[in-house]
């Protein structure tokens, strides 16, 4: 009885284009780290509403500046702070609701986070753009000094217009506002110096 030949086995098409890509990439070698990694492995729409961890390359964001990526379904936002602003952190913790982040760490603020300045390290602050009175999305107000709707004193932070809750540079509210707790900090761990992996806490194996 003759036998029926046996042709190659299918490849999957995602598994294909990912074995493209990773030969691809050992090609290429050191020109790979001139696109962004973010937009190279940027996780599926449907991977993000499950909550898939996202990669994000910070290596040109300048000291002031702030990126907004999107982490399930959710603004998270990565400020680099310069030397400045970190210095000012803790002169106004006695006008803040929560300054040591201890309400409701489990939700709002991992333990690492647990800090003046809310964050891994001390210039870089990962927090979810969303107010946690209503859900509203606060606006930067970077500049100090007097403005609408902000008192004199004013040394950068966030104003949610809906209600005036006000948060400073680590993302802590201050006293005697709409909203109940600081801005979360999500999980997030360091892949290298310039890579931030959002929704994780711990490095891939």
């Amino acid at each position: 009885m003759s036998e029926t030949p046996v042709g190659p086995a299918r490849v999957d098409s995602s598994k294909r284009t990912w074995l493209i890509a990773s030969s691809c990439a050992g090609v290429v070698g050191g020109v790979a780290t001139a696109v962004p990694f973010v937009s190279t492995f940027q996780p599926s729409e449907r991977a993000k509403a499950a909550g898939a961890p996202v990669e994000v390359d910070i290596a040109a964001l300048k000291p002031g500046e702030k990126l907004t990526v999107e982490w399930r379904g959710k603004p998270v936002w990565i400020l680099k702070r310069t030397p400045e602003q970190v210095a000012e952190l803790p002169k106004h913790d006695a006008e803040l609701a929560d300054p040591q982040s201890k309400r409701n760490p489990s939700e709002f603020t991992p333990e690492y986070a647990q800090n003046e300045h809310r964050s891994i390290k001390p210039d870089v602050l990962v927090v979810v753009g969303i107010c946690t009175h209503l859900g509203c999305s606060p606006t930067d107000k970077f500049q100090p000094g007097p403005q609408p709707s902000l008192p004199d004193d004013w040394e950068g932070g966030f104003l949610c217009p809906c209600h005036g809750s006000t948060f400073d540079l680590a993302g802590r509210v201050f006293k005697n506002k709409p909203a109940p707790d600081n801005l979360p900090v999500p999980p997030h761990t360091y892949l290298s110096d310039t890579r931030l992996l959002i929704g994780e806490d711990k490095k891939k194996a």
